[in-house]
């Protein structure tokens, strides 16, 4: 079946008219073109057109400032904006003004028609308040092919209350995405309210969601508020929602079915209008199939599911990332630095375990305990990998955790040899020159992952025995278990 329609087309760019006016045409479409802004408004306030197709920067006008006139005299003509300004607020700024929809330059002509095809039989919701000029001030950074996809999905969602699951690795940046979706979104007003599942012990989380009355158990001195209350009217974030105890499993379920709960100790049916948005860094599939997460739960979160790409499958967003990362240190009184273009290309090569957080945490100590304003790749190797393969994460295999291990049982030879094999290296790659600053700290980050692993394996997983043994409270450990990405793995029996 020929499609219909006549298609109005507004770019600067004569090539983008030509190939966009021929594959419209192929499908269908009656197409005309302009380079100005001025004869596009020309058009639509004849009354010509069924749809139109416009980039942001025009000479004459940006199409941002057109999109509000156009939507006052014809709020039903579907806008598609196209543009090469690929970043978060653009994709945002389309929706607020009243696009149908954005896509990133370059595209792909089937998308492009495909979409043309659902704007002219699909009906438009009414467009977001504009926000205004944030961009510096946004955490989403980035302007590759993933990221784009990222920002349309999350330009969409902006004008709903669906419930979104938000996938990834740890350090991707899940609680940023769910931030950006109420800040963004129509409960801006309200209260954005997050938990970590994995923070709380698991016999308090029931409590800290939902609250509890006085006297539902021992210690219970006085009625408290649990999350749901204090996010009301707002967005509620449940981050690692792998790590939820079925019996609040069983509560939550309740909520997203009926929209009320109940409080730990009472009685009383607590209506509750509050946004979901779930984070975890596990596969969620797996654990229904182990019997660890119901999986009715998960199809009433999973209503929009979005995964994040690791830092590893978005490398040409390295470099956006860290001059974002540098202005956001010198804003905190940090000097203000740069990577050269060597240093840059180093860190795009490095497969970062920790991913965004890794990097900005990169960044910071760069920034903070280094004299030179211009970073070189030198100090990008001295950060990213130790001397020679001799650090205490780098020595043959397992080297470091039999080491560490040894010492926490009483052994501290082999840890001693480490260290004093890590030391030399500094010093034999620095010559008689001093070793570069910062060195406290980079031995304790090399020492700190295989100590708090070696800890963790010995305990055979148990956070409460780890935290005893090395003399941690236990939510210092829980901290620096999420903060270093371990991953909780018990040894073989």
């Amino acid at each position: 079946m020929t499609a219909t329609g006549n298609i109005l087309v507004a770019d600067d760019d004569a090539a983008i008219r030509t190939v966009v006016s021929q594959a419209l045409g192929r499908a269908g479409y009656d197409v005309r073109v302009t380079g100005t802004a001025a004869t596009l408004w020309r058009w639509v306030q004849a009354g010509d057109g069924d749809l139109v197709i416009t980039d942001v920067v025009m000479p004459d006008e940006n199409a941002f400032e057109l999109l509000p006139r156009i939507k006052k005299i014809r709020p039903d003509l579907p806008i598609i904006v196209m543009s090469a300004q690929n970043t978060f607020m653009t994709a945002i700024k389309a929706s607020e003004r009243g696009a149908y929809d954005y896509l990133p330059k370059p595209f792909d002509l089937k998308e492009l028609v495909g979409i043309v095809g659902r704007a002219l039989t699909e009906p438009r919701a009414r467009p977001l308040k504009d926000k205004g000029e944030e961009m510096d001030g946004m955490p989403l950074v980035g302007r590759s092919p993933a990221m784009q996809e990222i920002y349309r999905t999350l330009a969409r969602l902006m004008q709903t209350d669906l419930t979104v699951m938000i996938s990834g690795e740890s350090g991707t940046g899940k609680e940023l995405v769910a931030r950006a979706l109420h800040d963004y979104g129509k409960r801006a007003k309200g209260p954005f309210v997050a938990i970590n599942m994995a923070a709380i012990p698991r016999d308090l989380i029931e409590s800290e969601l939902f609250g509890h009355e006085r006297g539902a158990f021992t210690g219970a001195n006085a009625r408290s508020t649990g999350r749901f209350e204090q996010a009301e009217g707002g967005t509620l974030f449940l981050d690692e929602i792998g790590d939820m105890p079925m019996e609040a499993q069983t509560r939550l379920l309740r909520v997203l079915q009926q929209g009320e709960y109940t409080t730990v100790g009472g009685r009383a049916a607590i209506k509750t209008n509050v946004r979901i948005v779930a984070a975890t860094n596990k596969d969620l599939r797996i654990l229904i199939q182990q019997g660890l997460f119901r999986e009715d739960l998960f199809f009433r979160l999973n209503v929009v599911p979005l995964r994040l790409p690791p830092l590893r499958e978005r490398v040409e967003d390295i470099p956006d990332l860290i001059r974002h990362f540098f202005k956001q240190a010198a804003k905190e009184g940090l000097p203000l630095k740069q990577m050269d273009s060597a240093a840059v290309a180093r860190a795009q090569k490095y497969r970062w375990p920790g991913n965004i957080r890794e990097l900005e945490n990169l960044v910071r100590r760069l920034a903070a305990l280094y004299p030179q304003e211009i970073i070189g790749e030198g100090l990008i190797d001295v950060e990213l990998r130790v001397p020679d393969g001799e650090g205490l994460r780098s020595l043959a295999p397992a080297s470091a955790p039999q080491a560490l291990s040894g010492a926490l049982h009483g052994d501290d030879s082999s840890l001693s040899l480490s260290v004093e094999r890590y030391l030399n290296g500094v010093f034999r790659e620095h010559g008689s020159q001093l070793p570069p600053p910062g060195l406290y700290h980079r031995i304790l980050r090399e020492v700190e992952y295989p100590l708090i692993s070696a800890a963790l394996a010995s305990t055979r997983g148990n956070q409460i025995k780890a935290a005893e043994l090395l003399g941690l409270n236990r939510n210092t450990l829980r901290k620096k278990v999420r903060d270093l990405d371990l991953r909780l793995m018990r040894p073989p029996r």
